[in-house]
């Protein structure tokens, strides 16, 4: 069965008026054990990320004033979140899965993190929802364990967002590729230099998304050769979404994740999948999309 991080504090508690669709977090493993495409062998609960290795990644002078406390009112307000022990706890769990989720990619060919994705953290601050960048502190990781035998990594963001936090993280590392498609006129105002950058008007439909994917990873499979890939399966490109301006249907979607997932399993390069945003207006559309990812997983990795 596809391996799966998950802990239940992954489903943050927020204060009732707050836009962040943390339910899903729970409704999602939910729903993906009682459809039997997972089991609950499938499920682990990850260990918090070590400090050491989120150093790798993240200033030692936010980090430490992120887990006291200490930041501004400004800095706080640029993450979306109040800032609280369990929240950061959250955080460095989501962080331990998607390290977890990597380590377990390596002989089961992929593996997958109910939540992560938080590609809009960058070195020393957080934005968008985002503290800690779990796909970069992994990919460091991965990096800095020789005996794991990676060398060159892809990250393919397709959330609406541009991921500008992991973009500038890489922007000196040639051992790492970032390849963000995003909409063009959306969140972050100010976007950062990814290594491929594909932004999108807004209203793109199923056919022009895939049509420009479909001509562009496989190009990025020849020429940047990767022994790994981080896979950011944002469903927050739905029509339906509050804050996207694209227009793709579930099913859309859904093809946006087997072209990925397929082209890794071609390849034999191994994946791990982080959930990232989603914010349609009813929850149950932001979960079937999610579950989607799971589904495509499942038919072609179990």
């Amino acid at each position: 069965m596809l391996p799966v991080a998950w802990a239940p504090l992954y489903a943050h508690s927020l204060p009732a008026s707050h836009r962040f669709p943390m339910l899903k977090y729970e409704l999602l493993p939910e729903q993906l054990l009682r459809e039997g495409i997972i089991s609950e062998s499938s499920l682990f609960v990850p260990q918090p990320a070590e400090a050491a290795d989120i150093l790798r990644t993240h200033s030692a002078d936010y980090y430490r004033r992120l887990v006291h406390g200490q930041l501004t009112r400004q800095e706080e307000r640029a993450t979306g979140f109040p800032w609280s022990a369990q929240l950061i706890e959250r955080e460095v769990t989501i962080l331990g899965g998607t390290i977890e989720c990597a380590r377990r990619a390596l002989p089961h060919g992929i593996a997958l993190n109910i939540a992560g994705g938080t590609h809009h953290a960058f070195q020393d601050r957080g934005e968008g929802f985002c503290l800690l960048n779990d796909q970069a502190v992994a990919a460091h990781y991965l990096l800095a364990h020789p005996d794991l035998g990676i060398q060159k990594i892809l990250i393919v963001d397709l959330d609406v967002h541009q991921g500008n936090g992991t973009a500038a993280i890489f922007q000196h590392d040639a051992r790492v590729f970032t390849f963000s498609m995003h909409g063009a006129r959306n969140y972050p105002h100010r976007k950062e230099h990814s290594d491929l950058d594909l932004p999108l008007p807004d209203g793109t439909d199923d056919a022009t998304y895939l049509r420009l994917l479909a001509e562009t990873l496989p190009r990025l499979f020849q020429e940047v050769q990767p022994d790994f890939v981080f896979y950011l399966s944002g469903v927050d490109v739905l029509a339906t979404d509050k804050l996207g301006h694209l227009a793709l249907t579930r099913e859309g979607c859904r093809q946006r994740d087997y072209q990925v997932l397929e082209l890794c399993r071609r390849h034999a390069v191994p994946v791990v999948v982080c959930m990232g945003g989603g914010y349609s207006t009813r929850l149950a559309d932001i979960v079937e999309a999610h579950v989607n990812t799971y589904r495509v997983a499942a038919g072609l990795y179990d």
